[in-house]
Parts: structure tokens; C-alpha cells; sequence
């Protein structure tokens, strides 16, 4: 998706908005700001508040965890598969058209989870409600950047990104209060008014735009290959524990996984129109943040859902004092973001990923080693939710710029995409070594299984780091605008 300048309709030309703006031009531009971060804030949202309902909603419906984890996962399979593709729908059929049906699309699915009968509904209405999450957030961006000038523009992507941080520290809190006083489906529910007053305020208020150059639609088989291979392994990962790991239909999903992939890099170099541009991964620090960001994802959602499961299932929390309890994190991370920003422009980013790392790591280790089956919040669990806040917020907002770094700006909000779609994944991989890792352990080896997850998670929050410092070994390469990386 390309970062478009305020060009628009030929069927309803409008004046771009001078460099240096006016008083006018300035509000027009704080309520597009607004209208674009809250849509940003609804679909980020639904990543982690309906992690504190998890339980609630496993009783409901007298389903396991296993098999409830697609619940989340077929969000992030489908979210992550859509993202670059729905960018280029934006460029093609407009911006202002495709944000407006995302929020439309993602209210209307989202009554559909609320009004769910079984989780088989639940999960389905979970991966069309991805579909158009993913129409949602390549747009809102593409819509507030032409609106301010290129110096103020730091800023606004601050603020938009600064939503998204908000909405995961809001997640719990809210998804706990609407699940204790009212039901787990309002947790969908809450989105339709969110959409419908975002929707109502952007018609007469958002430009339309699109790319003239842009023509034909994303690769179809590739959009379906970059879910399939995830979903294979994600499968292998949750029902290898009760299936047996020898049972051929988790050899047999792991086969198909990995046979997947040199076909997904056979059709994205043959492609005319790929669903990814293998081209960006010949830079060196590109391609390292990426599968940096896949590791950290998976550590980071992973740890997010194993948390709150233990918090209810082990500690006996209710669901409420069970997001409470978690609220240090996540404001720790509001806190440190920006600054962590700053710091990695100043003395780069591998020192200061690497530091987020390692506090990470540390949390985790915390968790296994002092957390007790007696509840112990003060002692036990504060210092490593105040460690693990740190080691997010030095790590996430980094890690976003650094994919994007060293590439040429025309590039830049592919990239991004492609960095989303890999954190994404992250997520899938990290729902389903938790539920692997947890196992179905017996009355006396819950604590043991909870402090396993803990553990991986330290392990995978430690190694993305230390990827970045990797040897650079062959020859040379080129960026996608000829450079030397």
C-alpha cells in the first residue's frame, strides 16, 4: 500500500490541504486523526479482550481450551493473511470506501461472535470479523497522513500508534467488567455502537483517494497459502498432546506446513501481482526485525493469555480482579513507549531491543521461579508484571520502526504491513505452544505447567534479540531501490 498523497475522486475533486496548514485545516485534521486512531482502538481491541473471558466462555460452551484457542487464533491467522492485501484493495478502490466497509463488516461480524450458539459460530465469526479488521488498519493510517504535513506527520502516526497501544492495556480491564456485570458477548457487542458512530462521523468528513496506477487485485492462491501454512502448524502444535505426537494427522499437518512454504516463495516470485514482495527481504535488518517480531509475538501473546488462564484457574481470581491484577503491565508499557522510541532513534535499536529482551526474560523467569499456587500479587507477581511492562515497551514500538528503517520510503507502509502480518503470526504460535505447553495437566501439576509457558516464553522473548545480532555471512545484497545492505 502506498502512502498516498491527498489525491482524489475525479468524480468529486476536493483541494489537498496546503503544507503549512490554517486553523481550519488543522481541525479538519485532529478530527480525521481521531476518527482513524478510534478506528485503529476498535479493531485492536478485540486482540485482548477476549482473553479475560476465556474461561467464561469455555464453560459456556463446554468446549476445551484447545479447542477455544481458535477463537483467537483464526483472528490472527486471517488478520495477518489480509493485511497486505487489503492495503492494495485501498489503493485501488479508495481508501475512504474500504476503511467505511471494514467498520461496517467488522460491526456486523461482531454481532454475529455476541449472538453466537457454539463455538463453531464463535470461530467462524471470529475470522470474517479479522477480514475486515484487516480493511481497517492499513486505511485508517492512509487516511490521516495526507492531512497533515510531512513535519507534523511524526506525530499523528505517534498518536494513531499510541491507540493501539491503549486499546491492549484497556482490553482486559473492559472485556472483565463487561463479562462480570453484564455477559462475555457484550464484549463483541460493545464494537457495533463504536463502528456505527465512527461511520456516522466519517462520511461527510473523510476524503476519498486512491492510487492511479494501481490495477488488478493481490495473488489469490498466495493470500490462501500465507494462512494455510500457520493454521497446519498451529494445528499440529494445540492437538499434538492429545492426539499423540505420532499420530499421523499431526506428522501430517507439520509435512504439509513446512511443503507449503517453498510453494508460497514459488508463487510470490511468479505472481504478477505477489502477496508479498519477496524483494524487501534482501535487506539484511528488514528480514532480521521480521523474525525478531515473530519470536517476541508469540512470547508476548502467548504470555498474555497463560496469565490471565492462571490468574482464574489457578489463584481462583474472578474475572475482574483477574484483569485488575494484570493493569501494571500494560501501563508500564503506555508509559515507556514513546520514550523507547526516542531512544532507539538516538543510540539505535538493537541496544535497546535487546534491553527490552532481557527485562523480559527476566519477568518470565520471575513468574516460574516465585509464583506459588497461593496467591501472592505484592510479592510475587508485581515484580515480573513491572519487568515484563519494561521489556514490552522497549521492544514492540522498536521493533515496528526498525523493520522499516533501512528500506526506501516509498516502501515503507508495505513494509509495515508485512511487520504487522508477522506479529500476527507471532500470535498464533504463541496461543498454540501455550496451549501445548499447558497441556491437559492433572490436579497436582497445574503450577508445573504454568511455569513451563513461562519459560518457553523467556527463552523466545531472549532469542529475538540476540537474532539481531547474527553474523552477516555471504555476499552483499541489494535494497528494493538498489542500495547496499
Amino acid at each position: 500500500m502506498t502512502i498516498p498523497e491527498p489525491a482524489t475522486e475525479d468524480a468529486a475533486p476536493q483541494a489537498a490541504p496546503p503544507p503549512e496548514q490554517d486553523p481550519a485545516a488543522r481541525r479538519r485534521a485532529l478530527r480525521v486523526l481521531a476518527l482513524g486512531s478510534f478506528g485503529v482502538f476498535v479493531v485492536f481491541l478485540d486482540t485482548t479482550i477476549v482473553n479475560v473471558a476465556f474461561e467464561t466462555i469455555s464453560h459456556s460452551f463446554h468446549t476445551t481450551t484447545g479447542d477455544l484457542s481458535w477463537v483467537l487464533n483464526a483472528y490472527s491467522l486471517v488478520f495477518a493473511a489480509m493485511l497486505i492485501p487489503a492495503g492494495r484493495l485501498a489503493d485501488r478502490y479508495g481508501r475512504k470506501r474500504i476503511f467505511l466497509t471494514g467498520l461496517g463488516g467488522f460491526a456486523v461480524m461482531s454481532a454475529l461472535c455476541g449472538a453466537a450458539p457454539h463455538a463453531g459460530v464463535l470461530i467462524a465469526g471470529r475470522a470474517l470479523q479479522a477480514v475486515f479488521a484487516a480493511l481497517t488498519v492499513p486505511t485508517s493510517l492512509a487516511l490521516i497522513l495526507p492531512e497533515f504535513p510531512p513535519a507534523k506527520r511524526h506525530v499523528a502516526v505517534g498518536t494513531w500508534g499510541a491507540m493501539g497501544a491503549a486499546a491492549a492495556a484497556l482490553g482486559p480491564t473492559l472485556g472483565a467488567l463487561l463479562t462480570q456485570y453484564a455477559s462475555w458477548r457484550w464484549i463483541f457487542l460493545v464494537n457495533v455502537p463504536i463502528c456505527a458512530a465512527i461511520i456516522a462521523l466519517g462520511l461527510p468528513l473523510l476524503r476519498e483517494s486512491r492510487d492511479p496506477n494501481a490495477d488488478g487485485l493481490p495473488d489469490p492462491a498466495g493470500i490462501v497459502l500465507i494462512a494455510a501454512m500457520p493454521a497446519l502448524l498451529s494445528l499440529a502444535i494445540i492437538e499434538g498432546p492429545d492426539w499423540g505426537w505420532s499420530d499421523p494427522r499431526v506428522i501430517g499437518a507439520f509435512v504439509l506446513s513446512a511443503a507449503l512454504l517453498p510453494v508460497f516463495l514459488w508463487r510470490s516470485a511468479a505472481a504478477a501481482r505477489p502477496v508479498m514482495d519477496l524483494a524487501l527481504f534482501k535487506v539484511r535488518q528488514f528480514r532480521l526485525v521480521n523474525a525478531a517480531s515473530l519470536l517476541f509475538s508469540a512470547a508476548f501473546y502467548g504470555m498474555l493469555l497463560s496469565n490471565i488462564i492462571f490468574l482464574q484457574t489457578v489463584w481462583g481470581y474472578s474475572v475482574l480482579r483477574a484483569a485488575l491484577a494484570t493493569v501494571p503491565s500494560p501501563v508500564v508499557v503506555t508509559l515507556v513507549a514513546r520514550r523507547s522510541s526516542r531512544l532507539a532513534a538516538a543510540i539505535g535499536a538493537r541496544p535497546v531491543l535487546l534491553a527490552g529482551a532481557v527485562l523480559w526474560a527476566a519477568g518470565a523467569t520471575t513468574y516460574a521461579l516465585s509464583t506459588t499456587a497461593s496467591p501472592h500479587w505484592l510479592a510475587h507477581w508485581l515484580p515480573a508484571s513491572l519487568l515484563i511492562g519494561l521489556g514490552i515497551g522497549l521492544t514492540l514500538p522498536v521493533q515496528s520502526g526498525a523493520a522499516v528503517e533501512a528500506l526506501p520510503p516509498a516502501r515503507f507502509a508495505v513494509g509495515s504491513a508485512v511487520n504487522a502480518s508477522f506479529r500476527q503470526l507471532g500470535a498464533v504460535l504463541g496461543i498454540s505452544l501455550f496451549v501445548a505447553v499447558l497441556g491437559t495437566p492433572g490436579p497436582g501439576g497445574v503450577l508445573d505447567g504454568f511455569h513451563r509457558t513461562w519459560w518457553v516464553f523467556a527463552v523466545l522473548g531472549l532469542v529475538s534479540a540476540t537474532l539481531l545480532y547474527a553474523p552477516r555471512l555471504g555476499r552483499t545484497t541489494e535494497a528494493p531501490d538498489g542500495t547496499a545492505v
